[in-house]
């Protein structure tokens, strides 16, 4: 689906009357790392930006809202269950079941990355900045988010706006390496989740951790919280939205 933006970007560039393109970014930063032009997740983005800087010249402006994984409940993302593959994390408010990608060290910190994430909401009102600011949003990719956080905070607020502790939940969690193992495994047996387990991969090992942020370049100050994100998190859990069948999105 990513790819069919080539032709309306061509198309685009020959139109006098169109002047920015917004290729469909709003999930993980493809140039995290130099290691990032070599995942499967990006090849599709890669291309399409390929074809916006090397073809289009002028005629055609462009902006990348790079937002990290959406804050969202809705199948497959991150705050909701994961009921098809738990153990690439799930957070379950039905069955108090969840499982986190990382873990706790000897010294008891957390040894995995912070997670940077935007709700859908907030997508939206990123977009609407950038088309406000179009010098600062012209040729380059924004990186912005709602909310930089660990797996075990975004737990300790689901466990907070529903009234319970952790004895009362079962938590598990899969190492990162024990993560890398399974995307293998994936990939290898063709899993419809294999891109899943490879974004979940990349977002903790650091893959949604920008190294700074470009929220203020356009003009962009509030945002929602975490607890905003888990409020509508529960809502759309107990409406059993998250378990409608995938409708093409994965979140990356």
């Amino acid at each position: 689906m990513l790819l069919k933006q080539i032709d309306l970007i061509r198309l685009a560039a020959l139109s006098p009357s169109v002047h920015r393109f917004f290729p469909s970014e709003y999930g993980t930063d493809i140039k995290h790392s130099p290691s990032s032009a070599a995942e499967i997740v990006h090849q599709a983005k890669l291309q399409v930006r390929q074809v916006l800087e090397s073809e289009t010249n002028d005629q055609l402006e462009y902006t990348y809202v790079v937002t990290g994984p959406w804050a969202d409940a809705n199948y497959p993302a991150y705050l909701g269950p994961l009921i098809d593959s738990p153990e690439l994390g799930s957070i379950d408010i039905k069955t108090r079941k969840a499982v986190l990608l990382g873990g706790f060290g000897d010294d008891g910190g957390w040894k995995g990355e912070k997670i940077g994430m935007t709700t859908t909401s907030d997508v939206g009102k990123f977009v609407v900045a950038a088309l406000l600011h179009p010098k600062a949003s012209r040729n380059r990719a924004l990186l912005v988010n709602s909310f930089t956080v660990t797996p075990p905070e975004i737990m300790a607020e689901f466990q907070r706006q529903t009234n319970t502790s952790e004895k009362d939940w079962a938590i598990e969690f899969t190492s990162l390496e024990a993560l890398k193992e399974i995307e293998k495994e994936f990939w290898s047996n063709k899993s419809k989740l294999a891109p899943i387990a490879t974004l979940r991969r990349i977002w903790t090992e650091g893959g949604a951790l920008p190294a700074a942020l470009n929220n203020a370049a356009i003009g962009v100050v509030e945002t929602d919280s975490l607890a905003d994100a888990v409020k509508l998190a529960i809502e759309t859990q107990l409406s059993k939205q998250s378990e409608k069948a995938n409708d093409g999105r994965v979140f990356m």
